[in-house]
């Protein structure tokens, strides 16, 4: 596809889509349904081949999620029936479940890749409360962490923090010094947004800041990627119809540690105004600059930092494809 194309075909899903992905080459698509399938697709510009339909989940699929291409082809999924399965694509035969995560007790609304530099690992939101982590240790066995009343009335989304500090490229000879940021970020029906570190000491993650503002559940939570600037932003969206960029300087963020206090976000409001319905669902562009916001009027929007520090909409893209 070439810049401001869209390509629109038919899923032959049964039911509603809640998630598609590409994969780190762009050239799959995997889409979920509360049909209780995951649907894969070979994409080449404009053309779209159906591949084949997954069929293990007996409920709703939420999500689905690609694994760095240095682990194989891999996909997880998470569905209303409580589990999380990890598929690997073998040659000639397709894609099978090489994992079945089931410790969770109620639907599980959110999974994430961590970045590869921290290894096969996936983050876990469910609505009982909890917060997993399921990795695929050195010995080659899944190993399962959970971090019990994450948000007491349920996690609803999670988001993996960029692995190299923010402003870590303008400072020359600084990139291989630096170790890499653990930190991930959760949102829940607790109307709460909360940051994440891992402490070496306990050998797991602990909160370090619980980031208030919203008014009702927060559905969504998308760090930017690290393109060099000097403070590391995040974004929430809420049934408030809000979305909130919360931003964090880098040579603060560099002077907290574990012993310290964390360094203080700066919370502003993308739209000067509610959105018409709630928003759903928030995501960062390749390069980090361009903010899309999907919500419940059917309608998705692009959003941009002018030098200001304001933020604009550039563009709209309606259910139709049309873009505005």
């Amino acid at each position: 596809m070439t810049n401001g194309e869209t390509l629109q075909f038919d899923t032959q899903h049964e039911d509603m889509i809640h998630d598609a992905q590409f994969d780190y080459y762009g050239k799959r698509l995997a889409t979920c349904s509360s049909d209780g399938t995951i649907h894969m697709f070979e994409i080449d510009g404009q053309q779209q081949k159906y591949v084949e339909a997954l069929k293990e989940h007996s409920g709703p699929v939420w999500q689905v999620a690609w694994a760095h291409p240095k682990y194989g082809s891999v996909l997880a999924s998470c569905s209303y029936d409580g589990t999380v399965l990890i598929w690997k694509e073998t040659p000639g035969s397709g894609f099978s479940v090489i994992k079945k995560h089931d410790k969770h007790q109620a639907s599980v609304n959110a999974i994430a890749w961590a970045p590869h530099e921290l290894g096969p690992v996936l983050l876990c939101g469910s609505s009982d409360g909890r917060i997993s982590l399921l990795t695929f240790t050195e010995e080659g066995v899944w190993d399962a962490q959970i971090i019990r009343s994450a948000h007491t009335t349920g996690v609803n989304a999670v988001s993996w923090a960029p692995v190299i500090a923010a402003g870590t490229f303008a400072q020359p000879g600084t990139t291989q010094k630096t170790s890499l940021i653990k930190q991930f970020s959760s949102g829940g029906c607790d109307n709460n947004v909360k940051i994440w570190a891992y402490s070496e000491d306990k050998k797991t993650y602990e909160v370090i800041q619980t980031l208030e503002g919203h008014s009702d559940w927060v559905r969504d939570v998308a760090y930017a990627p690290n393109i060099g600037l000097p403070r590391t932003y995040l974004a929430t969206c809420s049934q408030d119809k809000n979305v909130f960029i919360w931003t964090q300087n880098a040579q603060a963020g560099r002077n907290s540690d574990s012993q310290g206090a964390p360094a203080e976000w700066t919370r502003s409001q993308l739209s000067s105004t509610p959105f018409p319905d709630v928003v759903w669902r928030v995501s960062w562009s390749m390069s980090g600059n361009v903010l899309a916001v999907s919500g419940g009027d059917n309608k998705i929007t692009l959003w941009k930092e002018n030098l200001k520090g304001e933020w604009e909409r550039i563009s709209e893209v309606n259910e139709n494809g049309q873009r505005t």
